[in-house]
């Protein structure tokens, strides 16, 4: 009988102690804009996750091509566990250097794609509010989603920050002006749809942060590639005003580069319409998704539409109207690799037609004696060309205004196999380090080691710092120099991470100042 006895009592203790565990292993419920939404818990319990949280209502019907929409309210308690659909956009195939953990997952994909994700520590008695990371993904505004394996905020939050990551429209769904939508909406604006959601869901983190432990005052925005081209833009945007303090723009930005202005943007939606055979707005809404995608291919990202961009970025910045904000930002050591490089006598030809009379001062920069020292230059070339320039110009612009500016190269050549072996520190390959999530890569394909979880060690250090200060120095680091445009230092993140002189700066100088000229 006592054995009898003890034994319920060792079952009844059993189930407790499992009860406690599931507890440890969901999410609470919380009230946000909209209703109650539930998640789950990492694997430890140590962090709350929320994935494909409602920010806006769906962007479908007569709401494509609008600005995102109040979020419609649901009742009872919304399960949030996984992510939201992608935005429309071509089937991610694995192609060039990147493998699946950098592609957005196959299914969904929807124009129903308004959703954001939020990690954060359990909170416990704590009430002191933690900072912020928004991440904006990339891809070429025509595609990505914040689906992406690299892109987990998990890591992220176990070091005291909120991690949120949001979608927005993309291509022709996010990018797309016509004089009716113009018209339309109020503002005398259109096409900026994509910013527009991205906007939105900072004010989401605006009004709802606070019930994850977050603190709405201490944000940070972050992106790469295309995200850092939006963090870019939302830096300048007068809508975005009061919704960050700190940027964080890997790989990308809108100095230099020439967006479309609203006429020139409506004028291609014109035409648009008129290959769908669809020449009324009322008629462009009804097309599918998929005839959209089809059939208009050519929209790149921001217009100059005088709402969201008023004007250019650089000129933007030159009056000092940008947001007030700490920047850390550079790019890495082969952005563009050339996949079949000219002769030395073609690439001389080439340029000396192209300069003239200064074309000896670009060969000092981009020197072509041999062919081997040619295909060096032309990588380093369009490396500089397509992100040097434009977050270099940034780093200046910021610090020359006494901002507080952060440059960094990232030069660490991922370990690879097979086909992945040939390229460098590529264009994406930095992400995973960043956010200290190298064991979503693939390791078959890429046999990472020790160097590089210390790479991942110390540049999420820097870059979690840099969330939580404005600074991202911090105890056991290498110095990081504060950029200045007069003696520039950046900090190389790769096989040895130290201080040192930008040795690219008369190349970048030369290349802006003949892109002034153009």
């Amino acid at each position: 009988m006592i054995l009898r006895a003890f034994s319920l009592r060792c079952l009844v203790l059993l189930a407790v102690l499992a009860s406690l565990h599931f507890v440890s292993l969901a999410a609470d419920t919380l009230r946000v804009e909209g209703g109650k939404v539930s998640g789950t818990a990492s694997s430890d319990g140590r962090v709350s996750i929320y994935k494909g949280i409602p920010f806006a209502a769906p962007p479908v019907g007569d709401l494509r091509w609008k600005a995102p929409q109040p979020v419609k309210k649901w009742s009872g308690v919304l399960v949030c566990d996984k992510f939201g659909a992608s935005p429309v956009q071509g089937e991610p195939v694995p192609f060039s250097m990147w493998s699946a953990e950098f592609l957005i997952p196959k299914t969904p994909i929807s124009e129903d794609c308004l959703y954001l994700n939020v990690w954060t520590e359990k909170q416990g008695k704590t009430t002191t509010k933690k900072p912020v990371l928004v991440w904006i993904y990339g891809g070429g505004f025509v595609s990505g989603g914040a689906g992406c394996a690299i892109y987990d905020g998990e890591a992220t939050a176990k070091k005291g920050v909120v991690f949120v990551s949001i979608n927005y429209r993309v291509g022709a769904f996010g990018f797309f002006a016509h004089p009716e939508l113009t018209k339309e909406s109020g503002k005398n604006a259109s096409g900026n749809y994509g910013l527009m959601d991205q906007i939105a869901a900072l004010k989401w983190v605006k009004k709802n942060i606070a019930q994850f432990g977050g603190d709405p005052e201490n944000v940070t925005i972050a992106g790469q590639s295309a995200g850092s081209m939006s963090v870019n833009c939302l830096v300048v945007s007068p809508q975005a005003k009061g919704l960050f303090n700190k940027a964080i723009a890997e790989s990308g930005a809108g100095f230099g580069r020439n967006y479309p202005s609203l006429k020139q943007a409506e004028d291609a939606g014109v035409q648009a319409g008129e290959k769908l055979n669809a020449t009324s707005l009322a008629a462009l809404r009804k097309v599918p998704a998929e005839e959209i995608l089809k059939q208009i291919t050519t929209y790149r990202g921001p217009i100059t539409d005088g709402l969201i961009l008023p004007e250019s970025v650089s000129a933007i910045y030159k009056a000092g109207k940008q947001n007030p904000i700490a920047l850390l930002t550079g790019w890495n050591q082969n952005e563009n690799a050339v996949a079949k490089p000219k002769n030395a006598t073609d690439f001389q030809a080439q340029y000396n037609q192209q300069y003239g009379p200064i074309a000896q001062t670009f060969f000092q920069h981009y020197p072509a004696q041999t062919d081997t020292e040619a295909a060096h230059s032309q990588n380093e070339l369009a490396r500089d060309m397509s992100y040097g320039m434009q977050n270099y110009s940034w780093a200046v612009a910021q610090a020359q205004q006494n901002k507080g500016a952060y440059l960094y190269r990232f030069t660490r050549k991922l370990p690879a196999t097979g086909v992945y072996a040939q390229y460098g520190a590529f264009h994406t390959g930095e992400v995973a380090y960043a956010y200290d999530n190298l064991r979503f890569i693939d390791r078959a394909l890429r046999p990472l080691d020790a160097t590089d979880d210390q790479i991942a060690h110390i540049m999420s250090a820097y870059w979690v710092n840099f969330v939580k200060t404005g600074n991202p120095n911090g105890a056991g680091l290498p110095q990081w120099p504060a950029f200045n445009p007069n003696a520039p230092q950046m900090i190389l993140l790769g096989d040895e991470i130290k201080a040192a002189p930008l040795t690219e700066q008369p190349a970048l100088d030369f290349l802006i100042e003949q892109a002034a000229k153009r």
